[in-house]
């Protein structure tokens, strides 16, 4: 029986690609460009007061940093191949500017998580009848740690002069202050509009993962599939994990989430490895050649 739904998965996919699904993956490919455009966007805006770049350079210093995120906890390791492109001088002080971004793209996902989360709650609850229900306590306990932390984690982004406080006032961390005073050159506009940025490239992201889900013939609402994704996003952001490994995870939490909707499980990993092909594998190889390039002309 379960031989035969697969084999029946693997045909309707096989259909849905013949049908319109290459369409679809073209479309993704073409905006996992701006999705990273956006990005590099973003970073450009941030380091604009330590020294001007070009978007082109911007972006290919985004390339560079998911290259080396790759085997990096939650990929922290984009942040030394996005300094490359920058003066000396000014490549410890990006560090805390690219920070201020990855602060922006959480407040985001923070956001989008709960409203997916709370409709989750409410919808399929009683649907749940698994091993994995959290007793109805446990869910209001949970959201309301995420309201406070999301509300807190707003309000940080805003006070950002709070964190310069923090590194005055500790002995240790008063030697790198310098370091960290760009974070409070950002008016309360420039940060709005990062959070404008962050919240365009959810949205691009987001689409791609459902129009591949879509390309690959499984049948939802797509409110529904962007809102169980948006917790699905809201997991990925929270538990610690390397890219490599997070593929496994990110499947398991799909299969879960959006198995609410369809009982397709060979689409839902098929989009899932997809989407991690096309926006990190993909990415990761180009930023590679560029790493490359860096490395050579540096040698000359």
């Amino acid at each position: 029986m379960h031989r035969e739904n697969l084999q029946q998965s693997l045909l309707q996919m096989r259909g849905s690609l013949q049908e319109k699904g290459w369409v679809g993956i073209f479309l993704v490919l073409v905006l996992m460009l701006f999705n990273w455009g956006l990005e590099a966007r973003k970073w450009q805006k941030l380091i604009k007061p330590l020294e001007s770049i070009s978007f082109l350079r911007a972006f290919s210093a985004i390339l560079s940093g998911v290259s080396l995120s790759v085997n990096t906890p939650n990929r922290i390791g984009e942040y030394g191949g996005r300094v490359l492109y920058l003066k000396n001088n000014n490549k410890l002080k990006a560090i805390a500017a690219t920070i201020v971004g990855s602060f922006s793209q959480l407040i985001v996902t923070i956001i989008f998580g709960l409203i997916g989360l709370i409709y989750f709650l409410n919808t399929f609850a009683l649907a749940k009848g698994n091993d994995y229900a959290i007793p109805v306590l446990w869910e209001k306990i949970l959201l309301g740690m995420l309201v406070v932390i999301c509300g807190l984690t707003i309000l940080l982004y805003f006070r950002l002069e709070i964190i310069l406080a923090v590194f005055e006032k500790i002995p240790f961390l008063r030697k790198v202050k310098v370091f960290v005073q760009i974070i409070v050159k950002y008016s309360s506009g420039d940060l709005r509009y990062l959070l404008l940025l962050s919240a365009l490239r959810y949205m691009v992201f987001s689409a791609q993962y459902l129009i591949l889900l879509d390309a690959l013939g499984l049948e939802f609402f797509w409110w529904q599939a962007f809102l169980l994704n948006s917790v699905i996003y809201l997991v990925m952001a929270v538990v610690p994990t390397i890219a490599i490994a997070e593929l496994g995870l990110r499947g398991k939490v799909s299969i879960y989430f959006l198995g609410m909707l369809s009982s397709n499980t060979v689409a839902i990993i098929a989009a899932t490895v997809g989407i991690w092909l096309i926006n990190l594998v993909l990415p990761a190889v180009l930023g590679s050649v560029l790493l490359l390039g860096v490395k050579i002309f540096k040698e000359k």
